[in-house]
């Protein structure tokens, strides 16, 4: 029996969500099809065909939605976020991120 998609949604408060965004943005498109909608302050992180982030500035911090293919992998996922948004925010870091799984929210 195989797990469906893991949802999780975090959220970091910090004072420049949208630098740290784009940031992100342009140090992972060398290595996946990051994308930053100016508009909307967002970024998506296609990391696989099974496993993505979404990123969304918000005027109190970063809202994140990461999509994995199994829980173990969810909880990798939220670290490797985590580290790399603190690598740009590193005047505020160490951020406080708080994780919800999909079905808790």
């Amino acid at each position: 029996m195989s797990e469906g998609p893991v949802i999780s949604h975090g959220f970091a408060r910090c004072e420049k969500p949208e630098r740290y965004i784009q940031q992100l943005v342009k140090h992972w498109s060398h290595k996946m099809a990051a994308t930053y909608d100016e508009g909307d302050g967002m970024g998506a992180f296609p990391f696989s065909d099974l496993e993505s982030a979404v990123l969304l500035a918000r005027p109190e911090g970063i809202a994140i939605t990461l999509t994995t293919a199994e829980a173990q992998r969810n909880v990798h996922m939220r670290g490797v976020l985590e580290e790399h948004i603190d690598r740009f925010a590193f005047r505020e870091a160490p951020l406080t991120y708080e994780w919800k799984e999909a079905e808790d929210c």
